[in-house]
């Protein structure tokens, strides 16, 4: 039986904040609109969290079957090391799935906005897709597409939609640069897991792209996720302070490019998050400063 403490480090806290960060700019966004409304916020926020815990026991527990987690370097895989067993990991999937269901439909009745539940729907079925059922799309290397849409533009242009019924400028530069930041943080786990992945037949973008251009890849799209905000620089001219993300990022991309042991880019994934993370709060700072100006 695993401990709480297992089950805490498989659902694998590290990866939390792509969820949080498309919520937090989305919001934003809504703010700069004259449509910030707390609750949908807080909701949209608890759909996002607890998808990302879905997304990562339903990985643990595909990968785990599969074998792909045996010869694994990074953090703990609870099927993979056997730690708990295979049914109660995938129920603890599902059960994290339901519960963004359920505050996701409370979600849709304040808003009226029926339609968002066909795309509740897609988000579970894709999370179970990435690495579930016979043909995962995720061993296809079409995760990081599953990411960037569903963790950059579903989650950010959703979360502002559902407070001011309509989309922006802002909200969709800052869907684009949350969804390469978060695929930028799939590209640095799937670099180390190349020689794994390879065995288990497991086709990533990293494995695709082999492992010179899938480290290069990692830092473009940090590069343009950042520099994107210039675009909106002429009327809101705070956004130039999400630049200040620039000497973050220099150190998990030279530990991309240059780190060649498999354990170097474990601390490259905590990183990656805290930019995400950085990214959101800098990017929604700037919008709010700039409101009214």
């Amino acid at each position: 039986m695993a401990t709480a403490a297992q089950w805490i480090q498989g659902a694998r806290p590290r990866t939390l904040p792509a969820a949080i960060a498309p919520v937090l700019i989305g919001t934003a966004a809504a703010f700069d609109l004259d449509a910030f409304k707390p609750l949908n916020a807080i909701l949209a926020a608890l759909v996002a969290l607890l998808l990302q815990v879905g997304v990562n026991y339903a990985n643990d527990y595909s990968d785990g079957i599969r074998g792909t987690d045996e010869d694994r370097v990074g953090p703990l895989r609870l099927v993979g090391s056997g730690a708990a067993k295979p049914e109660m990991v995938k129920r603890a999937a599902f059960a994290a799935f339901g519960a963004a269901m359920l505050f996701g439909l409370v979600l849709v009745l304040i808003t009226q906005a029926w339609w968002l539940i066909l795309v509740g729907l897609g988000c579970v079925l894709a999370a179970w897709g990435y690495t579930g059922g016979k043909n995962p799309y995720g061993y296809m290397g079409l995760g990081d597409v599953f990411v960037f849409v569903f963790f950059g533009l579903v989650a950010t242009l959703g979360t502002t939609y559902t407070q001011a019924g309509q989309i922006s400028l802002p909200a969709v530069i800052g869907a684009i640069g949350t969804g390469l930041i978060a695929c930028a943080l799939l590209m640095a786990n799937n670099v180390r897991d190349i020689p794994t992945d390879m065995q288990a037949g497991k086709k990533t973008l990293a494995v695709r792209l082999g492992d010179k251009h899938a480290r290069e890849s990692y830092v473009l799209m940090l590069a343009v996720a950042i520099l994107l905000v210039v675009v909106l620089a002429p009327g809101r001219p705070w956004m130039l302070i999400v630049l200040l993300l620039i000497p973050a990022s220099l150190m998990p991309s030279w530990l991309m490019i240059n780190g060649r042991k498999r354990k170097s880019l474990i601390p490259v994934l905590k990183q990656t998050g805290l930019i995400n993370l950085g990214y959101s709060v800098l990017f929604s700072l700037g919008l709010v400063l700039s409101h009214g100006l």
